[in-house]
């Protein structure tokens, strides 16, 4: 469900919710453009005339702006939150005045990417959005109801306003169809450092996981780079990246694989050790639907034009790619698994994984995630911050994916064969 503007309370359907964000947008666009002489380039919260509130089991938000603004709204998971996107609101100081209400355990703030602003409200449970408009008559009044819901219908709803063609970037500009590498070539990594900027991730004793995974990573690509590989990082500073364009960026470089590497924490029970992560069979269909519906088709698969396709048709095309590059993935992990092992790197007890991802979805790039480790463990937080263990660490995965690139261009020269 898209979330829009209600009326006497009542909950209209999802095409017509669909409908009324669109009219929501375009009329903010039009205010925008009609008082474009008065306005600056940025607007400002009034903090007195704005709040975040408890209404009875559910909460109540006005974010009183000094001027219309496109903005949109998305509601997220682990933990469940929701995020509200601004194009370009001074939230600086404003978060503290907001904070307060039982129901939103944390509200931040930060910079999205130059020219955008994003707020992050944490919910105490899982909620869906009853209403949400902005009001234009006076400046601009966002006003945004949420009511609890059941862990099913949330799911339901995660991610539900992230329409395709907003805020993910220029689609990659590409010729020529993927193809496998033949070890003719260097090998083009992607590493992808979880979190950052306004996402930190796991937080430990001052330490944060985007923090950690950053400089782990940074170690990781200069080993690459010596073993006569190409790398590209998709980001190399702490700013936010959104998984779509983490997607983006491996497709441009042409990558022949992509490594997501994190570190965990847990807020119950007891873990510890590394883990690698690849896509669950189970999700592999709503994979396909998700980006069918999401990310710029053009970009879907690599010199593949599906801008004419239907949903449909994409998936199709994406499944079959994928029907080449999963057991190629698989293989992947297991060398991850095995190099991690020889090298007396403590594993958790479950070192293979699956899960949905998102940065494992591309369908044609062979894809992992690696959480180095947990930082609710004492010994995997040291670890992380010990440079003997990045050595040996980077080492390992460094001889994986010599091992894998080695047997994955031989078994390509075989089936061109």
């Amino acid at each position: 469900m898209i979330p829009g503007r209600m009326r006497n309370g009542k909950q209209g359907s999802e095409k017509g919710m669909m409908r009324l964000f669109w009219v929501l947008i375009l009329s903010v666009w039009a205010a925008c453009s009609t008082q474009a002489q008065e306005l600056s380039a940025l607007a400002r919260l009034d903090v007195p005339r704005s709040y975040i509130r408890d209404a009875g089991a559910g909460v109540g938000i006005q974010l009183t702006l000094s001027q219309p603004v496109p903005w949109r709204l998305v509601l997220l998971d682990q933990p469940p939150r929701l995020v509200l996107d601004f194009r370009e609101v001074d939230f600086a100081g404003a978060t503290g005045a907001l904070a307060g209400a039982k129901a939103v355990p944390s509200v931040r703030s930060g910079i999205l990417r130059p020219g955008w602003s994003r707020l992050v409200l944490e919910l105490a449970g899982p909620m869906e959005v009853t209403s949400a408009a902005m009001l234009t008559d006076v400046g601009a009044v966002v006003q945004v109801a949420l009511a609890p819901v059941s862990q099913a219908r949330f799911g339901s709803l995660i991610g539900a306003a992230d329409v395709a063609g907003w805020d993910l970037g220029a689609p990659a500009q590409l010729d020529q169809p993927m193809r496998r590498q033949t070890g003719e070539a260097p090998l083009v990594v992607v590493l992808d450092p979880g979190h950052g900027g306004i996402d930190p991730g796991a937080e430990q004793d001052g330490l944060s996981e985007a923090g950690l995974v950053l400089a782990f990573t940074r170690g990781l690509r200069e080993a690459m780079l010596r073993a006569g590989m190409k790398v590209v990082m998709t980001r190399e500073e702490d700013i936010f990246v959104p998984l779509e364009t983490r997607i983006s960026v491996a497709r441009s470089a042409g990558a022949d694989l992509f490594i997501s590497l994190h570190a965990d924490a847990l807020a119950e029970g007891v873990a510890r050790g590394a883990t690698v992560y690849t896509l669950a069979a189970s999700a592999t269909d709503e994979a396909s639907a998700s980006l069918a519906e999401r990310h710029d088709r053009a970009e879907l698969l690599a010199g593949v034009d599906l801008s004419a396709q239907d949903d449909l048709i994409a998936s199709v095309l994406m499944d079959l790619a994928r029907a080449d590059s999963n057991p190629r993935t698989e293989h992947l992990a297991d060398a991850l698994v095995k190099a991690i092992k020889a090298a007396k790197i403590g594993m958790h007890k479950h070192p293979r994984q699956v899960a949905a991802f998102s940065v494992l979805k591309s369908p044609d790039i062979p894809s992992v995630l690696l959480e180095l480790g947990f930082l609710s463990s004492v010994k995997d937080l040291a670890n992380l911050q010990d440079a003997g263990w990045h050595e040996r660490m980077v080492g390992a995965i460094v001889r994986a994916v010599q091992e894998w690139a080695v047997a994955d261009a031989a078994e390509a020269v075989l089936l061109r064969q």
